[in-house]
């Protein structure tokens, strides 16, 4: 299913009129090539040419469509036109003689195997001309040489006058194809197509996963016999039949959607993360514009994406277009399928827009109505760092998100946000919009007769846990009140102890709530007295434990009614009703 989606994705991309998103016919590959070797039709090195270009703090070489590459292994096998520098000009950069004179033997041969109408072309002629000569003493001279040489960077060849590589020259070009899949490879019926081809022994590389071999990885690849079928022991490919068409059209869509600064990627947690639709469509990046860590422009395309749910006017989207989303996570030398999902468009939105909606809270003006999951992972994180959240998280709450409205997310992020506030006896924005989400997942997915919690202060939940939350934020409140100004509230003693053993903390803070009591004026008494009996009223007595469930009701109710206690202050203060007379 997934290497189908991808091939449809790739034959899509073929016939793409935009060039920079047209992709390569099979037998060819973008390929980014630092460094170009400009020479004379006689061969004569006019100069050694730097593609690259400063992007941020990195240089980033130019992208060429170049003869697709061979899967490199152990052994020496050279490309077409295009290599390392070793591969290229046979000078030795790692101390091994021997072996870069078999590479750029085996760089000479290739281009010597190509059809004689194809070598009498006027680059390949040039380029022959040039490798017989190979002045090393004139590429010293050259000013970008030692960075090359350093790296053993891939380099091609340009005809002076020309604005393509040699290898971009119709004639080559048509070589390329035509030998794509002419050899002697096994035939059998295709996985992805069900047509009987030439099986591709080994796929390409895919790159840009994050975690992953910088050289790339595979999804589908067989390197010990535990994994290989009876009679086809060190046959590689030929396990899990694809076809080298088949094989080609995936690897270079995955690799497109993986590039640099594509807007079809995204990175949660550990698992690199694709998306795209079955035809072009507005809403094709809009999975990457609602999660990226962009709080106008996610706010903006969440409000698009939820008009369109609710009004069902999609626009010039249909709104029964199939979407996927993939999420691939590193495994040694191999890629691990993380989750995946083809959902229409419509779906996408319901599930996107119930996502939200179980993270609707009362929050502060400068909180955002539609955190970003990076900020939602950052705020469970040990000292709000990327760096420490865990590695399997964020692409758990997006499969949780995309598998439908009543999926539960995963127990850790409950488990985390539970224990970040309790770490740091804070109960912020982010994570009291984890916790809410969770445990509504959870009542929805466990068709619980309890009451889902609301995004502001629901004075009918009568759950103990919820309700001692509660009472915790108005003891702490009076405490406040009755003296202004203290460095630290009971919150930052007795937090921790409060939510987890309520019956060995609260006895002691309701004895002390009678001394603050006694520093407040008797209107503000009255209040406090009649909102700790409205709270206590279905409470029978203190638990001894809460786990953690209820550990996270015990800090929604603590938020709700903090925020309670900020609302209304401030419509008093709007109304110029005394903060006294509240009730």
């Amino acid at each position: 299913m997934i290497l189908q989606a991808l091939s449809d994705y790739y034959r899509r991309k073929c016939d793409d009129p935009d060039p920079a998103q047209h992709l390569p016919a099979f037998g060819l590959e973008q390929k980014e090539i630092p460094f170009i070797l400009e020479i004379s039709t006689d061969g004569e090195l006019l100069q050694l040419r730097d593609t690259r270009e400063l992007q941020g703090k990195k240089k980033v070489a130019r992208v060429f469509r170049v003869p697709q590459g061979v899967k490199k292994t152990s052994g020496v096998a050279a490309n077409l036109l295009w290599d390392t520098l070793e591969y290229v000009l046979g000078v030795d950069t790692k101390g091994k003689p021997e072996r870069v004179a078999e590479q750029h033997a085996a760089f000479r041969a290739r281009i010597e195997a190509l059809p004689e109408v194809v070598r009498e072309d006027a680059g390949i002629q040039a380029v022959l001309r040039f490798l017989h000569r190979r002045d090393v003493a004139q590429l010293e001279r050259q000013p970008a040489w030692n960075e090359a040489l350093e790296g053993n960077a891939v380099m091609s060849f340009r005809l002076h006058g020309d604005l393509d590589l040699v290898c971009q020259r119709p004639a080559v070009v048509q070589a390329a194809l035509s030998t794509a899949g002419a050899d002697d490879a096994p035939q059998a019926m295709c996985l992805v197509t069900g047509e009987r081809a030439p099986v591709e022994r080994l796929h390409a590389s895919i790159k840009g996963v994050w975690g992953a071999q910088t050289s790339g990885a595979n999804i589908v690849s067989f390197n010990a016999r535990a994994f290989e079928s009876y009679g086809k022991t060190e046959r590689q490919g030929e396990n899990a039949p694809v076809s080298r068409a088949a094989a080609f059209a995936y690897t270079t869509a995955l690799n497109h959607l993986l590039r640099k600064d594509s807007p079809q990627r995204m990175q949660v947690g550990d698992a690199s993360t694709v998306f795209w639709a079955e035809r072009q469509d507005p809403f094709e990046t809009i999975f990457g514009d609602i999660f990226q860590d962009n709080p106008d422009g996610g706010t903006t395309a969440v409000r698009a994406l939820l008009d369109a749910v609710h009004s069902g006017q999609w626009g010039e989207s249909d709104e029964n277009l199939r979407y996927h989303v993939l999420g691939l996570a590193p495994n040694a030398a191999r890629i691990s399928i993380r989750f995946y999902h083809c959902i229409t468009l419509c779906e996408l939105g319901q599930r996107i827009a119930q996502h939200f909606e179980d993270l609707s809270l009362a929050r502060g003006p400068h909180d955002p109505q539609y955190p970003s999951l990076f900020r939602l992972l950052t705020a469970v994180a040990l000292q709000n760092k990327a760096d420490n959240i865990p590695p399997n998280l964020g692409g758990a709450i997006v499969d949780a998100l995309l598998a439908g409205p009543d999926a539960p997310y995963p127990s850790l992020w409950l488990n985390a946000a539970v224990g970040r506030c309790r770490a740091e006896q804070n109960i912020n924005y982010p994570r009291a919009a984890a916790i809410k989400a969770c445990l509504n997942r959870q009542i929805r997915f466990r068709q619980s007769t309890e009451k889902e919690f609301l995004p502001m202060l629901d004075l009918s939940n009568t759950h103990p846990a919820y309700r001692l939350g509660r009472l915790f934020a108005v003891l702490e409140k009076i405490q406040e009140e009755a003296s202004p100004g203290l460095n630290a509230t009971i919150r930052d003693r007795y937090y921790g102890a409060a939510s987890s053993t309520p019956v060995a903390v609260f006895t002691t803070l309701l004895r002390l709530k009678n001394a603050h009591l006694k520093k407040l004026m008797p209107g503000r008494v009255t209040v406090f007295e009649k909102l700790l009996g409205e709270v206590l009223g279905p409470v029978d007595d203190f638990p001894k434990h809460l786990p953690l469930p209820d550990q996270g009701r015990f800090a929604l109710g603590y938020y709700h009614q903090r925020q309670d206690f900020f609302t209304r202050k401030s419509q008093d203060t709007d109304h110029g009703t005394p903060e006294g007379e509240t009730a």
